[in-house]
């Protein structure tokens, strides 16, 4: 199992809209792809930076699964996030591999 984890850091008058369209249009997106079997969407609450930051975490079974995601749908669904959020936000991305 792999967690695929995006952390978002977002302009504060834009983090509402922001945790609202997560929660409503793009996580939703994100699950129909089928390469995933669970996600969490978390706060960080003590964030050394400016504005809100957040995690999506998305479990996925296999690498395969993963790369199918990255390849194949992850570039249309970042243009949305930068289409509905431009100059407001910047995200990274990181993969873990559980252990225990």
């Amino acid at each position: 199992m792999l967690l695929y984890n995006v952390t978002t850091i977002i302009e504060d008058n834009s983090a509402d809209r922001w945790l609202q369209w997560m929660q409503e249009i793009h996580i939703q997106q994100v699950m129909e792809t089928g390469l995933f079997v669970s996600y969490k969407l978390l706060k960080v609450i003590d964030s050394p930076n400016e504005g809100v930051t957040y995690c999506a975490q998305y479990i996925t079974e296999n690498m395969d699964n993963y790369l199918e995601y990255k390849d194949k749908h992850a570039p249309s669904l970042q243009d949305k996030v930068n289409e509905n959020f431009k100059n407001q936000q910047v995200s990274f991305t990181s993969l873990m591999e559980y252990l225990a």
